[in-house]
């Protein structure tokens, strides 16, 4: 829950060197947007944006030896909208990383 969580915070959203830590090389996302991201497109002068969320419900499930998904909801404090959330963490190289990150937005 630690590593989903610094994902929602001002100073790693901005951090080049924070996102590529916490970000896979493949990593690419479908967002609750309906747009597809990768990494590279997180990688500019604004990251991947400052938000203001609160996360709740934190499950992770097993896949393997070295990969979890995990699912939670988010409420976006500047939208007045919950969605579920899910990620793939994979454990390479002495740290987990995200390779895949999928947001869907609930019904207001």
């Amino acid at each position: 829950m630690k590593l989903e969580e610094m994902l929602l915070k001002s100073e790693i959203r901005t951090s080049e060197k924070e996102l590529s830590n916490l970000l896979a090389d493949n990593f690419f996302e479908f967002g609750s947007s309906g747009q597809v991201w990768s990494k590279k497109d997180g990688l500019g002068a604004n990251g991947i944006g400052i938000v203001k969320m609160k996360l709740s419900d934190f499950e992770i499930h097993q896949l393997s030896g070295e990969i979890v998904l995990t699912t939670y909801r988010i409420f976006n404090e500047e939208k007045m909208q919950h969605s579920l959330r899910s990620s793939i963490w994979k454990f390479e190289n002495t740290k987990w990383r995200m390779i895949f990150h999928q947001g869907t937005p609930l019904p207001l």
